[in-house]
């Protein structure tokens, strides 16, 4: 009789934030980390073709019965087809089945599929084994994406309007649960989910830059400049809503906040193709690559945070891209004293909460959490970088705290047709002939796997 293990799919604790205290170090020069090269093997053979049918049958059979019981016989049975395509599936089991027999079982499928061992007591086993799959760009088999919708949806209903696009831009392969559910309260709502998810912010109080003596001068705030108006977002209000729907300067916008990429990003919300209203930006709670996945309210497409791009859904249809807004990374004290007419957020959000000044603490020191794959050597993966495209589409990165002290010493900062200049105590980017460029700070691992290739300034010219 084969053995059957309970599987309770819940929500994990919510992981996709970065610890805050250390993305401010590191803005502001900290010691850089070492560079860490990790290798891998080299990656199996794999068939090409439809997978033996035997293992289609026991995917089936997991699948099906995913929320009561697994049958780890049936996860050694996929395995016996000898095809490491079968990986992708079972490493979306693992992401649920950590530490209990199931995980155990696909961990014994991967050793001996690939020769790759991992161990089951070690922490971030599902990270482990996907960084590999990444890594090897190992292919996904036929119907992965049918495969992982029936395993997701199980957990998340609201995910399903996303696999329903045949045609959507998304590699489910890099596509990972980041430990949340999807935020689908309305606009305005301002109280917490009914289920975990990571409630966005929409409209938040401001109070002026006198009545922000709330927030120390050295802590770091993310600010935006729209209109001749300009409003700072506290870095650990960001860190608790992750998403912001606001007005600067009567543009609507979304201003986002990858703690795991250590990225804040703005887009413009107005006249959007595809849509009469502004849109509403909702966490998906869905990660690519480490890197948070966003959604419209209204429409239920799925969006690229990182590059503002809609991937699945009606605004995917619609060709939007939406329109970035540079973010400046700078503490308060310098911020408002450079722009005295700023506002910021209010201590409360404007929802009578309290916040926590330091909310994820020091989760994220050793090195990205979610699976990455491989990740350019040229700089540590947790680096913060200044990202930039140049007018002719190249894309160029500069060391953020190696910037900033070129800067401070009178030192110009330039490449590929860029330049920095600093804005109080931030950053901003120009090009040549001064025409203002979008920028933003990033986690160099995540600047770099959405922009291979990308430049990178040297601060020896």
């Amino acid at each position: 009789m084969r053995g059957q293990v309970t599987v309770v799919v819940l929500a994990a604790v919510a992981l996709s934030a970065c610890a805050v205290d250390g993305a401010g170090r590191a803005a502001h020069g900290a010691s850089p980390q070492p560079v860490a090269v990790r290798s891998f093997p080299p990656a199996p053979s794999v068939p090409s073709g439809p997978l033996d049918a035997d293992a289609s049958a026991a995917l089936d059979e997991i699948v099906a019965g995913f929320s009561t019981f697994v049958p780890v016989d049936t996860i050694h049975a996929v395995g016996a087809s000898d095809d490491a395509r079968v990986l992708w599936p079972l490493s979306d089991v693992l992401r649920f089945g950590q530490g209990r027999p199931e995980g155990t079982a696909v961990l014994e499928v991967a050793e001996a599929l690939t020769g790759v061992r991992v161990d089951p007591e070690a922490r971030g086993t599902w990270t482990t084994l996907t960084d590999h799959l990444l890594n090897w760009d190992l292919p996904a088999p036929p119907g992965y994406a049918t495969f992982k919708e029936r395993l997701y949806t199980q957990l998340e209903p609201a995910w399903a309007e996303f696999f329903a696009d045949d045609d959507a831009e998304v590699d489910w392969r890099l596509v990972g649960f980041g430990g949340v559910l999807a935020d689908t309260r309305p606009l305005g709502a301002p109280g917490p989910c009914e289920r975990s998810c990571i409630p966005a912010l929409d409209d938040p109080a401001v109070t002026s830059a006198e009545g922000g003596d709330w927030y120390a001068d050295d802590e770091l705030v993310f600010a935006v400049r729209v209109g001749g108006e300009s409003r700072a977002y506290p870095q650990h209000i960001m860190a608790t809503h992750e998403l912001v729907n606001d007005t600067v300067g009567d543009v609507r916008l979304g201003i986002a906040y990858c703690t795991l990429c250590g990225a804040a990003q703005a887009y413009v919300l107005d006249d959007v193709p595809g849509t009469e209203r502004p849109l509403v930006l909702r966490t998906s709670g869905l990660l690519h690559r480490s890197n948070k996945v966003m959604f419209d309210l209204g429409t239920r497409s799925m969006i690229d945070t990182f590059t503002g791009r809609a991937v699945a859904g009606p605004l995917r249809r619609a060709g939007v891209v939406l329109q970035p807004v540079t973010v400046v990374t700078a503490t308060w004290g310098e911020w408002r004293t450079a722009h005295p007419g700023t506002t910021i957020v209010a201590e409360d959000g404007g929802i009578g909460r309290t916040y926590d000044r330091d909310p994820l603490g020091d989760r994220d020191v050793d090195g990205p959490v979610f699976p990455v794959g491989q990740i350019d050597a040229r700089l540590p993966a947790q680096r913060l970088v200044v990202g930039v495209k140049a007018p002719d589409g190249t894309s160029v990165a500069f060391d953020a705290a190696a910037a900033r002290a070129a800067l401070q010493m009178g030192r110009e900062v330039s490449a590929a047709g860029v330049r920095l200049d600093s804005d109080g105590g931030g950053l901003v980017a120009a090009a040549s002939d001064g025409t203002p460029l979008v920028a933003n700070e990033a986690y160099w691992f995540a600047w770099s796997q959405f922009h291979p290739g990308t430049r990178l300034w040297s601060p020896g010219g």
